[in-house]
């Protein structure tokens, strides 16, 4: 498998332990060297605070206090100078002890560089150093004790460069051999992690040919083992719903319609379609029957005839389709395929798709800037509904030239509303609007093209969808609404 899991977990597990190595060692190497030095002078205060009270007792000159300094030069590596008022030696465990006195009286008398400083204190300075002869690195603490006597402390850092190199080629080693032992651990790892969800996944295949004889065997407690125990139980439940619905379904084709009532739905539907086309049908055969006995010769004259054809024929074809939609529709023969989709992304994209046709007749539309709302239903027969209540606002549109359509999200439904300014529906026409073929204002309708089946397939897509619909008459024009189930 491309994607497999159990390659992307291999991959993850192998990318955090290098990157967890990988920066353990950008870490050795840009602070433990400031760490080290940290401590050194942790180790410098220390010592000081020693010498310092061992100087005010007046021990610092016993030969017991011999002991105490090595100690101190044992444990911290850190050498010591003392000098009294005089510049005379008091205790000391420096080599090259006529250099260190000359360095600490060069910096009592002369100073140093604030540039190198690490600490200042009352007493004493902590500084880093490098030895000109020596080409060495050193942290020293020089100043003056509390019964006047100076000192310098100094311990040399040229050693922790080499541990760090030694630290980091020791880290990588052990890296390497963490990496390899990761690699073959999170390998055995995977395979027991993925091994019972590639069984589900073969259960699951074999659900989806209805095989419901397949069941998942793991008797471990983990998630995996409880959804496969899951995936057993629906498993049972599926096949015995499946049996269900096949018995509904046999008693369902029992009761299909008889076939008195599917003539007589195509009896009327012949009724309707031989008289709506008439008309069409005798504009068609009159403006041909003219153009062949040549009523008019000139051109611009046989241009409007063939217009006229043209344009029948095609208020015809759009007729016919929409009869024979509302006939799919009212037969059942129509399909509704219920969906979960946003109402708010469908209004917007048909407003924008109409935005041409209002540019011409000059039509403003309103509608708020809601957010994504979800719904239940059969998305492209929804489409169709919010069209044909657009379409109406369009061309019945009036006065200010204003449609609103507003989205209102109730508790357990959404309803949507189409309002165009105009005149208000005459009230004994509202509740004849809904049939197929009647027309309010027959003139108009003819104008634009209407045939009178636009909202008896609105009529037919919402029950088909068991949902609400209707009008409602204002002093300033008509909304046209619908309902949808809340997703």
């Amino acid at each position: 498998m491309r994607y497999s899991m159990k390659r992307q977990f291999v991959f993850i597990f192998i990318m955090l332990i290098s990157g967890t190595i990988l920066l353990c060692l950008l870490a050795n190497s840009t602070l433990l060297e400031k760490y080290y030095v940290n401590n050194k002078k942790n180790a410098l205060i220390k010592a000081y605070a020693s010498i310092n009270a061992a100087s005010s007792a007046g021990d610092i000159t016993s030969e017991l206090y011999d002991i105490e300094l090595q100690k101190i030069r044992d444990k911290y590596n850190i050498n010591v100078l003392v000098l009294d008022s005089d510049s005379k030696m008091v205790k000391t465990t420096m080599v090259d002890q006529e250099f260190a006195i000359k360095h600490l009286l060069n910096n009592i008398f002369y100073g140093v560089s604030k540039e190198d400083v690490l600490l200042e204190d009352k007493g004493y300075m902590i500084q880093i150093v490098t030895d000109v002869r020596m080409q060495t690195e050193y942290i020293e603490m020089w100043g003056m004790l509390d019964n006047g006597y100076f000192f310098i402390l100094r311990s040399a850092l040229e050693s922790i460069q080499e541990s760090v190199a030694i630290s980091n080629r020791f880290m990588a080693y052990v890296g390497c051999i963490a990496v390899v032992a990761s690699i073959l651990l999170v390998i055995g790892l995977s395979n027991r992690i993925t091994k019972p969800i590639m069984e589900l996944a073969g259960i699951s295949e074999r659900m989806k040919h209805l095989d419901f004889n397949a069941k998942y065997t793991g008797d471990d407690r983990t998630e995996i083992s409880i959804l496969g125990n899951n995936i057993n139980e629906m498993a049972e439940a599926l096949e015995t719903t499946i049996s269900e619905l096949k018995t509904a379904n046999n008693e369902l084709l029992k009761d299909i319609e008889k076939k008195d009532r599917v003539d007589e739905m195509r009896k009327e539907f012949l009724s309707n379609v031989s008289h709506e086309l008439k008309t069409p049908i005798a504009l068609i055969q009159g403006y041909a029957e003219g153009l062949r006995e040549g009523i008019n010769d000139d051109a611009e004259s046989r241009e409007f005839y063939c217009d006229v054809i043209i344009d029948e024929a095609v208020k015809m074809n759009t007729m016919v389709k929409k009869l024979l939609t509302l006939n799919q529709l009212e037969f059942g023969n129509e399909v509704v395929n219920m969906e979960r989709f946003d109402i708010t992304a469908l209004v917007r994209n048909y407003i924008a798709s109409s935005d041409i046709l209002l540019k011409e007749r000059e039509i403003s539309v309103r509608m708020e800037d809601y957010g994504a709302i979800y719904v239940w239903g059969d998305e492209f027969k929804v489409e169709e509904v919010f069209m044909n209540y657009f379409t109406n606002a369009i061309h019945y549109a009036q006065g200010e030239k204003i449609i609103d359509v507003k989205i209102q999200a109730e508790e357990a439904y959404v309803r949507v509303s189409v309002f165009n300014t105009g005149e208000q529906i005459p009230s004994d026409s509202i509740e004849h609007i809904w049939e197929k073929f009647y027309k309010v204002d027959k003139a108009r309708t003819r104008e634009y093209g209407g045939s009178g089946i636009g909202l008896s397939i609105v009529k037919a897509i919402m029950e088909s969808m068991n949902q609400k619909y209707g009008v409602i008459n204002y002093e300033n024009g008509v909304a046209f609404w619908f309902t949808l189930d809340v997703a």
